[in-house]
């Protein structure tokens, strides 16, 4: 097969192989730079953090349930648990890139030093890459860069926002270096930052050390991988018609749903964890220990530091955390791309501007794209998956974007439209099926429902009322899959199959649509009340 443009590709992690292998599948000739000596990006742990790779803790389970977060033609083995540890992720990776035949694009052991445009950009769009292995230099031309290092790189750590933390004699780091809860036996932690990794970090801590205290500034939601009936939580949340409610119902309705759902498990608000606007659509916590942890007293929840002493830390409320071993900033990342002019993509107000989170708008020619640099409540594969193959298109020609004025004036009522469902700080969620849909529309395999319920109404129930899992956008269009209408027929099956080591019954699987007749049975009822009553 004769390959067509050169495409240099930033990463082996999941956007780089997706990446890899979109290009192959519109002909384009990839090279992937990877600075590691294998593949896996974040998922691959180490003992120890590397400078310039994402970092994991030992025990990182997955957020996503395998069916929600799988390559769309590509499925887990139907014996790997719905979440999954680090390890196993790795394991499907690797069996995906050997599958896929990607692992011979991929330079492993280098880094990428430089990328710039070159002199005759404007008519060519072309780049000079350059890049570094074994003390060795080299510079090649592409035509095309797909940027896919992450954005869990470099480590926020905002120490000058703590008065007297250069005063404090403990240990003080991110969690980006956190590994293992061996060597704080018997210590006294404290945990800045309620997401995912500082709940993590904290809910393990608590089986070894003498106390953890978790500080936080705003709250947050806290919801468990273990949803209604024990399904998987992102399994009977994500669904299509569930997004058609939120985005449809009135402001009151769609918020007193949504923190209906958030506070199913227990009430935030007698935990401490209440965020301080509830009704933004942050991105949850996902923890099924904490609340526990919570009742037991081996962590505490407290408001944010007001300041540091040389062994203590004074909350906002007035209390104190005395004696304390170690600081634990959970603080989150900050983007970088050290090896790319600034004014490529460029930062206004904190507010990173990119196309529909994949193309710089005012680049000459559309010749460079940034693959995972979004986040939603939906799972990363699926989504790199779908801008990859956008990317490609673009890349190759045969899909075009709308003019500088049009994309700029999506990115600037997209941006407030996340302030309005996110919140200032969280200019990188999107709404994760509207985004889908819109990657997909481009390059034309959205699913068409209305058709779909006209010519295959099983399939239809399913994709419309079941989960949203990634199958969907391989049913039809450029890299149609044949294997995708059994593959969300049968999700369910894969799904409960890991837990049947002892088989006590049949399957119960759910049944969506009653599902949501029962939820809005009652407002019903009490409506019709009112009606026949007046």
């Amino acid at each position: 097969m004769t390959m067509g443009k050169k495409v240099a590709i930033i990463g082996a992690g999941v956007s780089g192989l997706a990446s890899i292998r979109s290009c192959l599948e519109e002909g384009l000739e990839p090279t992937c730079f990877e600075k590691s000596n294998d593949i896996g990006g974040l998922w691959k742990f180490s003992n120890h953090a590397e400078e310039g790779r994402a970092s994991i803790y030992k025990s990182v389970f997955t957020n996503s349930s395998k069916e929600m977060m799988c390559f769309p033609d590509f499925p887990y083995p139907d014996d790997f648990p719905n979440f999954m540890h680090n390890s196993k992720i790795q394991e499907y990776l690797t069996a995906f890139a050997k599958e896929k035949n990607l692992l011979k694009y991929i330079q492993f052991k280098t880094f990428v030093s430089s990328v710039n445009k070159r002199p005759d950009f404007a008519t060519t769009g072309q780049w000079d890459v350059t890049t570094e292995r074994d003390g060795k230099r080299e510079s090649a031309v592409f035509d095309a860069v797909m940027i896919c290092s992450g954005h869990h790189v470099y480590p926020n750590l905002p120490k000058e926002s703590f008065p007297g933390l250069n005063h404090f004699k403990g240990k003080c780091f991110h969690s980006r270096d956190y590994k293992e809860p061996g060597v704080f036996n018997g210590k006294r932690v404290l945990v800045i930052g309620l997401g995912n990794s500082g709940c993590d970090i904290a809910t393990e801590l608590s089986h070894t050390a003498e106390q953890v205290v978790i500080s936080s500034r705003s709250g947050s939601w806290v919801i468990s991988r273990v949803w209604d009936n024990g399904y998987p939580w992102d399994m009977v949340l994500i669904t299509r018609f569930g997004t058609f409610l939120k985005n449809n119902l009135p402001t009151a309705i769609s918020d007193w749903l949504y923190m209906k759902q958030m506070n199913a498990r227990f009430k935030h608000e007698n935990y401490g964890l209440m965020p301080l606007n509830g009704v933004l659509r942050k991105e949850p916590v996902f923890n099924d220990e904490l609340p526990a942890c919570i009742l037991c007293g081996i962590v505490s929840v407290k408001p944010n530091v007001k300041k540091f002493t040389e062994t203590s830390a004074i909350f906002e409320d007035g209390t104190t955390f005395e004696g304390i071993d170690c600081v634990i900033f959970a603080t989150g990342y900050s983007y970088a791309y050290t090896f790319l002019d600034e004014s490529i993509i460029k930062n206004r107000n904190n507010e990173i501007i990119l196309f529909k989170g994949v193309f710089p708008p005012l680049l000459e020619k559309s010749t460079i794209a940034v693959i995972g640099f979004v986040q939603s409540l939906g799972a990363a594969i699926p989504t790199v998956d779908l801008q990859s193959r956008w990317a490609a298109q673009v890349i190759k020609g045969t899909c075009t974007l709308p003019s500088v004025e049009d994309m700029m004036n999506d990115i600037n009522e997209k941006m407030e439209r996340k302030r309005k469902w996110y919140g200032k700080s969280e200019t990188l969620e999107t709404d994760y099926i509207v985004y889908m849909d819109e990657l997909s529309s481009f390059i034309g395999v959205k699913p068409n429902i209305p058709w779909l319920f006209l010519t295959d109404p099983k399939l239809a129930m399913e994709v419309y009322f079941g989960p949203c899992s990634s199958y969907q956008f391989r049913l039809v269009g450029p890299g149609k899959w044949p294997g995708a209408r059994n593959a969300i027929l049968t999700q369910w099956d894969r799904s409960l199959k890991p837990l049947q080591t002892r088989v006590v019954g049949s399957l119960q699987k759910p049944r969506f649509f009653f599902h949501w007749l029962k939820l809005f049975a009652v407002p019903i009822l009490l409506i019709a009340v009112f009606l026949v009553l007046t």
